[in-house]
């Protein structure tokens, strides 16, 4: 692995930081707009946000973990730990055992909570093996109360009784079917709050159900937080803009306007208004002096597409000329090159060759009770399992095929495997920690390119290995639009009026959350998160810099590259992949 020259990025002189002290412990808000880019907020279509980052910390040099998708930063968010600790490696996870919850398969698609229930009994009890900053602000005597949407809400606290006497859990399956228990504070007061039994199902734009949580969250929660006299804390995870831009169909099977049509700007608003509800509340409890809202976003976003002029998988069936990429086409690439059969997780044999497809995307190459090869989709990229002995052989095969395909723009293969040409080690993107969970083998990251727009940002396009149509959006790729997440901060912890220019990610949320409520964390890892000390009343600006790490080429000169930040030992990744084929990369 070779060093580009480092080109510095000093914001001031590292001064030891005068950190804002709380004399008591008060109350703290997440508030997470699901796949809210940076550039999307403006004051005429998201007025809400747009107030609060002009009155309070404008995070300008913010960062998404990578893979770029939900379960993965909300592991980091709850944390504050990089994903080599928390385990939670993408969206959908190879457990190498059979998940009663999965009826019987190796596969975990933790966006459920019966899911997240099971994947805590095979994992010691918590699969991230890292306490969350709600579990532990309960511990400490805080009312806590985890809201919006399922999968990463409970993972917030996923280790919190399921009766919800512990922590309020809402979510999309409450009132229903594997949905939490809901405590009698609440029950009883959700008549008089016109809040029904059942979440409403969701939509787009999303609004029934954010407006059913969002009445749950102000007419019912906070008012009783105020009434314990207890210090709270509280999340809430707005579906929207995320359900909006990914189910889109304002320009299916064209590039424009994709996700910036008015079906994504109705979810940007949606989430805009319940942010305007959840402070207006506040105001009129009287909380709003003592609260600090934290604002964040999983992850950016790009229009989908799925063209590629070298993948096998658009030559097989009776498809010609060849079709574009479906989901799953990387499983089915790698089998042909490698020459294993293919089969879904329940092990059903998927004969490619006569073009059929996989159920879910997922698949398992060779035997599938004990399969070589295991690639789980996550949208922008896929992870690759490598399960047996023969590892770091498939590996270097597996590398090979990957640095010739048009929709390839990156790979990071595990460190123990060894150095691949073309590759650079997981260990680069804090991917290798101290992880509960079975570790990838390898990642691949998908090419991603701009539409035309003033902003190349915010009408970037990539290659997906999901269920949306071209022209609908997904995200999960090292493109800076999928980094370049939303984030902002207001309270009597923070600074006013001041836009930070150091780089942040969501493994920094926890850390400076716990600091500034005087909630003691107790980690495991070492990959953590850093206190945004500049952004605090008193704090003093941080030096940053930058720098690329490079591979060595590959067969074809193909080479990996990485742009990332650093404060400290701290470290945020900008873009990935290989030149001229990630958005946002800035090749040595």
């Amino acid at each position: 692995m070779k060093f580009a020259s480092v080109a510095g990025l000093v914001l001031t002189l590292l001064a030891a930081p005068a950190l804002a002290q709380s004399p008591k412990p008060h109350n703290i808000i997440i508030f997470v707009a699901d796949g809210l880019r940076y550039g999307s907020v403006e004051p005429n279509n998201m007025p809400n946000l747009f107030k609060l980052k002009t009155e309070g910390v404008d995070f300008t040099n913010s960062h998404s973990l990578y893979p770029t998708v939900t379960t993965v930063n909300a592991s980091a968010i709850a944390t504050g730990h990089y994903i080599g600790d928390t385990g939670n490696f993408g969206n959908t996870l190879y457990t190498a055992m059979p998940m009663s919850s999965g009826h019987g398969n190796p596969v975990a698609a933790l966006e459920n909570n019966a899911v997240l229930a099971e994947m805590n009994q095979k994992f010691g009890g918590n699969y991230l093996n890292e306490d969350t900053i709600i579990a532990r602000a309960r511990a400490q005597g805080f009312a806590t109360a985890v809201i919006g949407k399922q999968g990463p809400t409970r993972i917030l606290d996923s280790t919190a009784a399921a009766d919800g006497s512990e922590t309020l859990v809402l979510d999309d399956s409450t009132g229903k079917e594997g949905g939490i228990g809901l405590p009698a504070w609440f029950t009883a007061g959700m008549k008089a709050a016109f809040v029904g039994p059942a979440t409403p199902a969701s939509q787009v734009p999303n609004i029934p159900q954010q407006v059913h949580l969002m009445k749950a969250t102000t007419r019912i929660v906070l008012p009783h937080f105020k009434d314990s006299g207890k210090p709270f804390a509280l999340l809430f995870w707005s579906r929207d803009p995320d359900m909006s831009q990914h189910n889109t169909r304002d320009s299916i099977g064209e590039y424009e306007p994709g996700i910036n049509g008015p079906s994504g700007k109705a979810g940007t608003r949606n989430a805009d208004t319940m942010l305007g509800e959840l402070r207006a509340a506040l105001k009129q409890l009287g909380l709003d002096k003592t609260t600090d809202i934290f604002v964040t976003a999983d992850h950016g976003f790009n229009t989908t597409a799925h063209a590629s002029a070298t993948s096998p998988s658009t030559r097989f069936g009776a498809a010609a000329p060849p079709s574009d990429l479906s989901n799953g086409f990387l499983a089915v690439d790698l089998a042909s090159a490698l020459k294993l059969r293919l089969s879904n997780p329940d092990a059903a044999n998927v004969d490619y060759s006569a073009g059929a497809k996989l159920k879910e995307g997922s698949g398992l190459l060779g035997d599938a009770k004990n399969p070589d090869v295991v690639v789980m989709p996550s949208g922008g990229s896929d992870l690759i399992y490598l399960p047996k002995a023969n590892a770091a052989t498939l590996a270097g095969e597996i590398v090979n095929f990957l640095t010739t395909q048009d929709y390839v723009s990156g790979v990071f293969v595990a460190d123990h495997l060894g150095k691949f040409p073309g590759a650079l080690p997981m260990s680069a993107l804090n991917l290798v920690g101290s992880a509960k969970t079975p570790s990838p083998a390898i990642y691949v990251n998908f090419r991603s390119f701009s539409g035309a727009c003033a902003n190349k940002l915010q009408c970037g396009v990539g290659i997906h290995d999901s269920t949306q149509a071209t022209g609908q959006g997904s995200h999960g790729s090292l493109s800076r639009a999928e980094t370049r997440n939303f984030m902002a901060a207001v309270g009597p912890s923070f600074k006013k009026g001041y836009a930070d220019p150091a780089p942040i990610s969501n493994a920094d949320i926890t850390p400076t959350l716990a600091h500034i409520a005087g909630i003691t964390l107790a980690p495991k890892g070492k990959l953590r998160g850093r206190v945004i000390s500049e952004a605090l009343v008193g704090g003093k600006a941080v030096k940053a810099s930058r720098r690329t790490l490079v591979s060595d080429p590959a067969a074809n000169g193909a080479r990996t590259i990485l742009n990332l930040q650093e404060v400290g030992e701290t470290r945020y990744f900008d873009a990935a992949g290989f030149a001229g084929k990630t958005l946002g990369l800035t090749p040595p």
